[in-house]
Formats: C-alpha cells, structure tokens, sequence
C-alpha cells in the first residue's frame, strides 16, 4: 500500500485487481482529465500551509481592539491632554472607568482588576511627580536679532535657591518647533548649573525661545508635570540684505519736493496767473500784474511732492517657483526699504496683508521675519491696486514678484496705476541672468541673486 499526499491509502497501479477492467465494468472507467484534476487539487491542498487557530485568535482580538480603543485614544490626544496628565494618562484614566463601570454593573471581577491596575499605575505616577522644586533659573541671548547665518549663542542658568539637596530634574527649552532638553544632576544648596547653547539660524523667521520649564513625570510617560520658570524670548532672525548706497542717485533729495503737473493755489512752484475768483485768498494776488491789466490777478502754482516710496510683495504662492525665490524676494524688499530709510526717505511697505512697520530700519527688518507666502496670498495686481488705495501719495512703488510671472504679465498688472506713479517691477528668480528694461514710466528688473541688486538699481532712475 502506498499513501499519496492527500493522506489516503492508494494500491499500487501495477496489481491487474486493482484496475477495473473497461469492457466489464464501463461504468468505472472515469475520465483521465477528471483524474488529474482531482489529483492536482490534492496536490495544492497538501502543498498550502496551515493556518495556525492562535495567531488567527490574537488578530481578531488585536483588529477588535483597535476598532474599539484607537478612535477615543486619538479623541483624548486631541481634545482633552491638558494638565499633567499626558495622553496615555487620560486614556488609561477613562479605560480604568469605562472597565470598573462595566465591571461593577455586570458584576465581573475579571474587568475589576485591570481597571484597578492601571487606577495603581496612575496613583505610582502621581507620587513620582508630586514634590516642590526650589529652583532658581535665567535665560539670556546673546543678541536677539542676527542675520542669516550668524551664530546666535544663548545661556541658560539654574541654581539651588533652597536649603536642602534638590533631586536631578530635567528642564526643556522649547526653540520655536523644536525643544532642547538639559539633564541636571542633583544640586547642593547655592550650588548653579550654567549651559551655552546655539540656535540655528539657516533660515529667516521669528523664534520664540522658551520658556525654561522643568518636567518631572514617571518611567511610563503617563504624567508629565511641568513647571515654568522664565519668560519667553523672540529671537530675530533678520534676512539677508546688500548695502544700496549711491544706487539711488536719481531719487531726488531735496526739502521742498519735486515739482508736479498738477495745478493748486497754494505751494512753492510757480506756474501762472488767473483772473481774481471770490473767494480766492488775497495772499495770492499779484498786485504788479493786478495794477497794469486793470484787474486782479492771482498766482497759480504747480503741486511739489516729495518723493513717497511704496514697496509691495506679493505673496500668492503661485507666483513663485521656488521658496528661493521668495526668500530672495523679501531680501530684496528689506535691501531698498533700508536704504531708504536710511536716507531718510518716506517710505511705506506692504506684504500681502499686511502692513509693515517702516518708523526705523531695524522694525521693517523685524517684520519681515515672520513673513510667509501662502495659497491665497495677494498676487502682483492686487498688491498694486492695494498701494494705490492704502498708501495715498505714492510717487515710486517697487512691485516685487517671483520668476513664474513673465515681463508681460507683471507690465499687464500695472497698467491701470495712475500716471503720476513711477513704478519699478523686480521679479525674483533664482539663478537666471540679470535683466533690465526701460518702457516710459515703467522700470523691469530680473535679479537672479542678491548681488545683482545694486548694479540693476544703478541703471535703473526712477525720477
């Protein structure tokens, strides 16, 4: 007898008994194709592993539990992981009474005693946390406004301000989305603890540096107690600026103002004289003129003003290929709103919304930190008509954009300014060729680094 892979008992096929005969018995003899059929599926079912029932049980019981649990775990991280507890301290808290509640209603002691273990976990962690802390703690910059690329070195002192030994405690600094975190050993009355640390500053932005807390919590992370024992510090990271000294030599400098074509009864510039209008002011009257024409004449003079730059960036997204680009854009911004200030030049700037602060150089530098390109940013029209309507008397306007946008567009876009306003378009685009050009009021500039500012700006005389 031999035994196939099914498992049964099979007699050889050699045996002339074994084999039905066809023309005795022709009911017997069955298809060959129905044989290997059935004898290849014997073959697959014996070459198809088993299944083992505990890992199949284990699963169902784990997919169950992650129906059940994960949804109100993810809710209490969400919504209610405030105060010491942290979130698997108010899921164990909730799981605790959610099993004693069931446990206590059915009546079944097996939901009792995890309800009561994680209860004694929590209370373990309760005892680890609790205790007072004396300490004594300062937080101090080196200088809170650097440049792109400067060190920006900090200090950060703890002292013992009790009479007896403190216990090693751990204080964490946050720095903007990150945390640094200092180990303190055990402290002595009086005794300090002094650390140096670096920020990086690889990128524009505004930091707030702490404030220094001290965490203290248990071995299962189910309570994190957290005291805080310093204020918080904004530190500045400036972006990178090019000095435009003698860049704008066709900017006029004088008190009085240039000259316009618009016509006014009262201002410095002559222009003409008119017949006497009651109501007119007699201040005006040209009494020569009045004398030999037999009437009264007063003086007509053309409006001065002074030169009022507007600087407006655009900060749609999609106007700029690359974060590059933005960044090169503000730099741009903060370069000629500097120098101009620095002239002693009026000076307004705007960014999408917002309206920065243009008193002295270091607070537009300030507010160019936090700034951010955006979906639904305002894009080069809408900042042109934003300066024309929020910064009356505009004289020169700096349109600043991102390389997506070609000349034609950005020309297209200030088309419907008034003609009074000299404008200037710099489009920002990282590593392409500087470019300039000169179409009656309009200025076009293409800077593809930082250092090709003041060279364009030296073609460029905006008057």
């Amino acid at each position: 007898m031999a035994v196939t892979a099914s498992g049964k008992r099979q007699r050889h096929a050699d045996r002339p008994f074994d084999v039905p005969d066809a023309e005795s018995n022709g009911s017997l003899n069955k298809s060959p194709k129905k044989d290997a059929g059935r004898a290849d599926t014997a073959t697959s079912r014996a070459r198809r592993p088993r299944r083992r029932p505990m890992r199949r049980v284990l699963a169902g019981i784990g997919g169950f539990f992650k129906k059940i649990w994960l949804p109100p775990y993810q809710w209490v991280r969400r919504h209610v992981a405030v105060g010491p507890l942290r979130p698997l301290g108010w899921f164990a808290l909730l799981t605790a009474v959610v099993l004693a509640g069931i446990g206590a209603w059915a009546g079944w002691i097996e939901l009792m005693v995890p309800a009561a273990a994680l209860l004694g976990a929590l209370l373990c962690a309760t005892l680890l946390a609790a205790g007072r802390s004396a300490f004594g703690a300062e937080l101090t910059m080196a200088d809170r406004r650097v440049r792109v690329g400067e060190r920006a070195m900090g200090q950060l002192a703890v002292w013992n301000s009790s009479r007896r030994r403190l216990l090693p405690a751990r204080m964490v600094l946050p720095v903007g989305p990150a945390e640094i975190v200092f180990q303190i050993g055990s402290l002595a009355p009086g005794q300090r603890f002094d650390e140096v640390f670096t920020v990086p500053t690889a990128k524009r932005a505004l930091l707030r540096v702490g404030p220094v807390r001290s965490s203290r919590g248990d071995p299962l992370g189910l309570i994190d107690r957290a005291v805080k024992w310093t204020d918080a510090i904004d530190l500045y990271v400036h972006p990178r600026i090019v000095p435009l000294k003698g860049t704008t030599a066709g900017i006029l400098r004088d008190l009085e103002g240039q000259p316009t074509e618009q016509i006014t009864d009262s201002d410095i510039s002559f222009h003409a004289l008119r017949e006497y209008v009651p109501g007119d002011d007699r201040r005006n009257i040209h009494w020569k003129s009045s004398a030999r024409l037999g009437k009264l004449m007063v003086r007509q003079y053309q409006e001065s003003r002074r030169v009022h730059v507007g600087l407006a960036l655009s900060t749609a997204a999609s106007e700029y290929a690359d974060p590059e680009d933005f960044e090169l854009a503000i730099s741009v911004l903060a370069s000629i709103g500097v120098q101009n200030l620095r002239d002693e030049r009026e000076t307004s700037a705007l960014a999408g919304r917002t309206l920065l602060r243009t008193e002295r150089a270091r607070a537009l530098m300030d507010d160019c930190c936090p700034l951010e390109m955006a979906p639904d940013g305002l894009g080069a029209l809408r900042m042109a008509r934003s300066v024309v309507r929020d910064v009356p008397g505009t004289s020169l306007m700096y349109l600043l954009t991102g390389g997506v946008l070609s000349h034609r567009d950005v020309r297209g876009a200030v088309t419907h300014l008034p003609p009074d306003l000299r404008i200037v378009t710099v489009r920002c685009a990282t590593g392409q060729e500087a470019e300039f050009h000169q179409t009656g009021r309009l200025t076009q500039l293409t800077v593809g680094q930082l250092e090709d500012l003041p060279r364009l700006l030296r073609q460029a005389v905006p008057v």
